[in-house]
């Protein structure tokens, strides 16, 4: 048997680490691929009263819980998201499926509050938007939780 020097030990424990702070999201890496998607589009398209929703993101007059809703869509269920997916991080991962779910809990206020006012009620941009962040919890939560 041969010795391993203290070197080759200490690159050897170091790829171990770092294999094991990744996530292989396998075959969910397509429906992660095209909710992000679905969210960009969902900010092009309209949200209050025909106002499309980067709009609502860059100060439209739209009221507290839309454009709460388009901050937290545009950080976590874009580039939170597409982060966790490019670099493959289990952090990442987990942060994305925690901020996705927050934000689907405001995108839903965001709706609600939509329907409650006197206005003609959420436009499909931010029914997109929530359909794609509440797919993204799912998914990133069981990415996160399926680590090896």
């Amino acid at each position: 048997m041969s010795e391993v020097s203290p070197q080759t030990r200490a690159e050897i424990e170091s790829a171990g680490r770092g294999v094991t702070r990744r996530i292989d999201p396998g075959g969910r890496a397509m429906l992660i691929a095209v909710a992000i998607v679905a969210a960009v589009a969902a900010l092009l398209l309209p949200w209050v009263a025909g106002t499309p929703g980067w709009r609502v993101l860059s100060g439209g007059a739209s009221g507290p819980l839309p454009t709460l809703f388009s901050f937290t869509l545009t950080a976590t269920a874009i580039v939170v998201s597409a982060a966790a997916l490019l670099t493959r991080l289990w952090v990442l991962a987990l942060v994305a499926a925690v901020g996705c779910g927050i934000t689907s809990v405001t995108g839903l206020w965001a709706i609600w509050s939509q329907q409650t006012g006197n206005g003609a009620g959420p436009g499909f941009g931010m029914v997109l938007g929530v359909v794609a962040v509440v797919l993204l919890t799912f998914v990133w939560a069981g990415a996160a939780l399926r680590r090896d």
